[in-house]
């Protein structure tokens, strides 16, 4: 068996925790249910609960939700456990049927360098489950969508080697403005498309697909209407014209403003930025 528990200082496990977990990481289980090794211990119900609670509460494992928790593959020296929120997401969806999920909102808004403001939360969209959670101290909103929301992702390692789902850059700005209510991040968005488009024209096609793939019509009236005002030529305004519906009304182009100021009839936009 792996020895590693070896380390761990005795007065926080006592002879079932170490055998617990001496067995859960020789088996190279990530996520153990109440009742999975149970038989293997030869312990009562009641004994597993207490047992999986004590750990829980001292750091060693994290309680993904109720009956499934996640145990490190090592465990720190005297420490408590933090498996970091890659591997949280990952674990925690697999849990619910392996279900599918991307990050999004600020933290990659942070990342892709838009905005210097540090999140506090970690979003992801997903097609399993919604609601606001705290697991290991770390807040996590998750954002149920359809499958048809989902996807425009990248994938990177991060720095302890677990698989980083992520928009692309174009996906990310895209849902600044379709999301622009849950993330209070118009019109800060609009500046960031610009400055990025700035920098790579090819942007601007980019984040007309992402529009039309995954956005709505006043997420397309608006981009269309911004990357217009830049003056860009390339196939994105044909893109998103074809993507529009025949209207006549009117939506503003910061939703949370007043509605006044010029109207542009080509995009169906009131510029109030």
């Amino acid at each position: 068996m792996d020895n590693t528990v070896k380390y761990i200082r005795k007065d926080r496990l006592g002879r079932l925790e170490l055998q617990f977990l001496s067995y859960v990481q020789f088996k190279r289980l990530l996520a153990v249910r109440l009742g999975e090794t149970r038989p293997v211990l030869g312990i009562s119900a009641l004994q597993e609960k207490k047992m999986l609670s004590r750990l829980a509460r001292g750091g060693m494992i994290v309680r993904l939700k109720r009956g499934v928790y996640l145990v490190p593959p090592r465990l720190p020296v005297g420490g408590a456990w933090n498996p970091g929120e890659y591997l949280t997401l990952r674990e925690i969806m697999r849990v619910y049927s392996n279900g599918r999920y991307q990050m999004c909102g600020w933290p990659m808004f942070n990342r892709y360098g838009f905005t210097e403001q540090v999140p506090v939360r970690v979003y992801a969209y997903n097609n399993r489950i919604s609601g606001d959670r705290t697991i290991a101290g770390q807040g996590y909103t998750f954002i149920k969508v359809g499958d048809n929301r989902l996807g425009g992702v990248t994938t990177a390692l991060s720095p302890d080697g677990v698989e980083m789902i992520m928009p692309a850059k174009a996906r990310a700005l895209m849902d600044a403005v379709y999301d622009w209510s849950r993330f209070a991040s118009l019109p800060r968005a609009y500046g960031w498309i610009r400055l990025s488009i700035e920098k790579d024209r090819r942007l601007a096609d980019e984040l007309a697909e992402m529009a039309c793939l995954y956005g709505n019509q006043g997420t397309v009236r608006r981009i269309g209407f911004v990357l217009d005002g830049m003056g860009l030529r390339g196939a994105w305004k044909k893109r998103l014209k074809a993507a529009l519906r025949d209207s006549s009304s009117i939506i503003p182009l910061v939703p949370q403003r007043k509605a006044s100021g010029p109207v542009n009839k080509e995009w169906g936009v009131i510029s109030n930025e």
